[in-house]
């Protein structure tokens, strides 16, 4: 459903460009507006991942430097049938991932120190599964799609606005279509976010073998993302989309402007596919993967249920 969903609101966006276009650019307007969006996402396509770590200050790690966060990343990565993505870590009290990267032989997943410090192993398992499920589905190709049409949108609403030709349409007719076509384009963007957030996590459930640990995550995520700030995040809201849960300060505004969908309903979601299928909730440690407590698998002694091993 989220699948036929995403593919309604892509067509809808389409739609809206040709409405767009034909209302203030016209042919030609369209086709030079097209044209700088294209150009300007196909650098962002082959450069989002540079783009999106380097924003966050990210670090890579190896199995020398994090070995039981990138042991666990290449357990589930197998599991998933994906190639080992790169593993970053970013010096940030607020707990949080993202993946990136335009396609699975490319892709790379960041998390928080606060992530670290905050879930147990199972429930780091469940998010990192989270993101493996995004690096599958190819979510970064098609939210790079969605960005070049809504940036394209963009552009046709402003140049046709200010650079119109001698057949412009009545002014106001110009003026609501300069204001509302963005909105209405950014709208159907983040909607598509959204969906595809619902299928990361019933599939991130299945690769980790439990739902119940991401749902366990998603609760501590909410909670930590809306105590602690994350000022990169404040610097760059165009990142926003990328992470497991929303960075920015703003995040309980309403529905429809929201990148991400409300995290009640993703437990419930997640709580539910558990009841259907039997599994059991994981026993979960106290404390994180920083500070050396017995849950930790830093310290070697921690539980580590899962088919990973």
């Amino acid at each position: 459903m989220n699948v036929m969903k995403t593919a309604m609101l892509l067509a809808a966006l389409t739609a809206l460009f040709g409405v767009v276009g034909y209302l203030l650019g016209g042919q030609g307007g369209m086709l030079i507006a097209l044209g700088i969006a294209a150009v300007t996402n196909l650098f962002a396509y082959w450069n989002s991942d540079k783009l999106a770590l380097a924003a966050h200050h990210a670090v890579e790690v190896d199995e020398r430097t994090a070995p039981e966060l990138v042991g666990l990343a290449r357990d589930l990565s197998s599991r998933a049938g994906l190639p080992m993505p790169r593993v970053y870590l970013i010096d940030n009290p607020q707990p949080n991932a993202f993946a990136t990267g335009r396609n699975p032989q490319n892709a790379a997943v960041a998390v928080t120190t606060g992530l670290l410090q905050m879930m147990s192993y199972e429930e780091l398992a469940g998010v990192l599964a989270h993101e493996l499920a995004h690096i599958r589905n190819r979510d970064t190709l098609i939210m790079t799609v969605t960005a070049t049409v809504a940036g394209a949108i963009s552009t046709i609403a402003q140049f046709g606005f200010l650079f119109g030709g001698r057949d412009r349409p009545n002014p106001l007719v110009m003026i609501g279509t300069a204001i509302l076509a963005p909105l209405a384009a950014m709208v159907i963007q983040m909607a598509i976010s959204r969906s595809r957030e619902y299928d990361a996590d019933r599939i991130g459930a299945e690769i980790a073998g439990d739902p119940l640990w991401l749902a366990s995550a998603l609760a501590k995520l909410e909670a930590g993302a809306a105590q602690i700030p994350n000022p990169e995040a404040e610097r760059h809201p165009a990142t926003a989309p990328l992470f497991i849960v929303n960075p920015l300060s703003g995040h309980g505004m309403d529905n429809l402007f929201s990148t991400h969908p409300n995290t009640a309903n993703r437990i419930a979601a997640l709580q539910a596919l558990a009841g259907s299928g039997g599994s059991a909730a994981p026993a979960r440690g106290q404390s994180g993967f920083l500070d050396g407590a017995p849950s930790s698998p830093w310290g070697g002694t921690g539980p580590r249920r899962g088919p990973w091993g």
